[in-house]
């Protein structure tokens, strides 16, 4: 039993405690089916080149020990295990933004390395705990669109609170260090810097007024005692990865909502509550000093959280909006794409073990320049099932399919994926779409639990955990998002060749000059690459020995081939990749860091790094 504080768990650890999932899911015993009819040891679980293809037998020692550089622009780096960030030769980096930094002159000292940032200052300064991100341009200016995912109270809170809030204005505090960040760039002495008081310049949080629009919006389900209507929202929370319209507006993803809401009373534990793991107390202990997150006083509440919510950076007066036609679960990111009739395609994951992963097609056309009202409002959302064959189909989620109300549909998405045979799916993170051609990837970044009880490996079950995570690829039918049929295979899975020489070393893409655990954020570059983030295990010991801090890695589609491009600092997850317009620039996001990473001294600080090449050449 873990008897940490919840504010000390992982989200993953979190959900387990709330409420444990069974040890393997649908995908695993897919992917096993697979394997013994396509003989994945005898010939390759793939329809292309760019794939994970197996050997006979053992995987070769020779593909092991070559170095993948073809394609890249950069000479591959090794693992690290220090406390700083490491690019390879020919390429620099810098802190852009950190948390505590200033948006506006009044919160230019608020930052203390003893102390944090004051209730007063803390809508102020840039958030906690970065991740999604994306780059925007209007009128001559650059912005960005910054998620801050969570925070840690043992380091935002002062000392004497014992790493819990003790009144509303702490929590106030944790509030306002969470949700999006948009801020304004310019090119300074290197790389870029932070506008202080552009007038686009804004704090999101967990307080700030929205709407919601679709069919659950002012439905019975969303209603409360502060808005009857259950048309006004207030904050998003838990923001994980992004996405960016078709249109040019910003997409932040609502994910582990459920670990805000308490309960100070009696309340009833709903089929939605277990399923989404609400229950009676709050990570952050925000249901003592604030009624709208007491499950017992307000238990619509969390029915208003787990959206896509939409944000219009160049508009710092507009209002956010949740979007209940995507569906309402712990989104990690938001993929948008166009199918060949115009509709637009939203793919995403819900970032649970055993859940699924959703598509969203709109029933209007996008053209630029045209109107985009109801084109996230008005639409049908569809649940991925994996065949064993290697086909896949999008399942609508209609009353018809289901036997429930829309609204019903909606805000209780997982029900009703169950009701039509989704399947489930190891932490299904990131979905990136290739920008050339109609393919989609999707990250599964591990299942912890499996390896609690490991079956035997043959050849029919080369690998029954996942304990290191792969990538799983989609092409749909007719080279059309807008298809209900697609094929599939794996990109990677990866493994430690180091330590095993079977299937848990990892498909043949995967070397000892490459490997890495628990794939989570994913981008493609204009350039056709795939930029692979990890957050998981960094002890690099036992299983995971020679693996080193988490990283960022570049992966080719069409070979397969995998390079190290970036090491975080030890306890740090890299999440949330964006370039400038013109590619010379990328921003990553360190999330979480140990020591003291970056000052050197005083607490950890998560920020968002600015990445760029020495002779100014594009980067991605």
């Amino acid at each position: 039993m873990d008897n940490r504080s919840l504010a000390d768990l992982s989200w993953d650890a979190f959900d387990e405690h709330r409420q444990p999932r069974p040890a393997e899911n649908d995908f695993d015993r897919v992917v096993e089916r697979a394997i013994s009819r396509r003989g994945f040891l005898g010939g390759a679980l793939a329809f292309g080149s760019g794939a994970a293809v197996f050997g006979t037998g053992l995987i070769g020692a020779t593909a092991r020990a070559q170095a993948q550089t073809a394609g890249f622009k950069f000479d591959p780096i090794g693992i690290a295990t220090d406390a700083d960030v490491h690019v390879p030769a020919g390429y620099r980096w810098k802190t852009l933004v950190r948390w505590g930094d200033p948006l506006f002159s009044q919160a230019k000292d608020a930052y203390s390395p003893e102390t944090g940032v004051p209730v007063a200052m803390s809508d102020k300064v840039f958030g906690e705990n970065t991740d999604g991100m994306e780059t925007f341009e209007h009128d001559g200016h650059i912005l960005l669109a910054i998620n801050s995912e969570y925070v840690n109270p043992k380091i935002n809170l002062p000392a004497v609170s014992d790493g819990m809030p003790q009144n509303a204005d702490e929590v106030t505090l944790l509030k306002n260090m969470q949700g999006v960040t948009v801020l304004e760039i310019a090119p300074g002495e290197t790389a870029y810097d932070v506008v202080l008081d552009s007038p686009y310049n804004r704090r999101i949080t967990h307080d700030t007024p929205m709407t919601m629009d679709g069919p659950a919006a002012g439905s019975a389900l969303v209603k409360t005692n502060a808005d009857p209507d259950g048309m006004s929202p207030r904050g998003t929370m838990n923001n994980c990865g992004s996405g960016k319209t078709l249109w040019g507006t910003y997409l932040t993803c609502e994910e582990n909502f459920n670990g805000y809401f308490g309960a100070t009373g009696a309340f009833e534990e709903t089929e939605g509550f277990i399923r989404y793991g609400i229950g009676g107390e709050g990570r952050y202990a925000y249901e003592k000093f604030d009624a709208r997150f007491d499950l017992s006083k307000e238990p619509n509440e969390p029915n208003r959280h787990g959206w896509v919510t939409e944000i219009d950076p160049t508009d710092p007066q507009s209002t956010p909006v949740k979007h209940t036609a995507l569906g309402r679960f712990k989104h990690e990111n938001a993929e948008m794409v166009q199918a060949a009739d115009g509709r637009v395609v939203v793919y995403m994951g819900d970032d649970e073990r055993g859940e699924f992963i959703y598509r969203f097609v709109s029933n209007g056309i996008y053209a630029p320049g045209g109107a985009t009202a109801g084109l996230l409002s008005e639409g049908t959302l569809y649940v991925a099932r994996f065949n064993d064959d290697m086909t896949g189909e999008w399942l609508a989620l209609t009353p018809e399919t289901t036997g429930m109300p829309i609204e019903d549909i909606l805000v209780f998405a997982r029900l009703a994926g169950s009701k039509v045979g989704a399947t489930t799916m190891d932490r299904p993170e990131w979905i990136a779409a290739h920008p050339g051609k109609p393919e989609a990837y999707c990250a599964l970044t591990n299942n912890s639990k499996r390896g609690d009880d490991k079956m035997p490996v043959n050849a029919a079950n080369p690998r029954p955990t996942n304990e290191y995570g792969q990538i799983v690829r989609w092409r749909p039918m007719g080279g059309d998002h807008g298809a209900d049929r697609f094929e599939w295979d794996l990109y990677v899975m990866a493994g430690n060749p180091t330590v095993y020489d079977n299937a848990y070393g990892g498909s043949d893409n995967i070397t000892e000059g490459n490997m890495f655990n628990s794939p989570d954020g994913m981008a493609f570059s204009s350039d056709g690459m795939l930029w692979i983030q990890t957050d998981g295990e960094d002890s690099n010991e036992g299983d995971f020995a020679g693996q080193g801090n988490n990283q960022m890695l570049v992966g080719n589609p069409e070979t397969g081939e995998i390079a190290r491009f970036l090491t975080a600092p030890k306890g740090a997850e890299v999440t949330g990749l964006t370039w400038t317009p013109d590619g010379k620039v990328a921003f990553v996001g360190i999330q979480h860091p140990g020591g003291a990473w970056p000052d050197g001294t005083g607490k950890p600080r998560s920020a968002v790094i600015a990445v760029w090449r020495e002779d100014g050449a594009p980067i991605g």
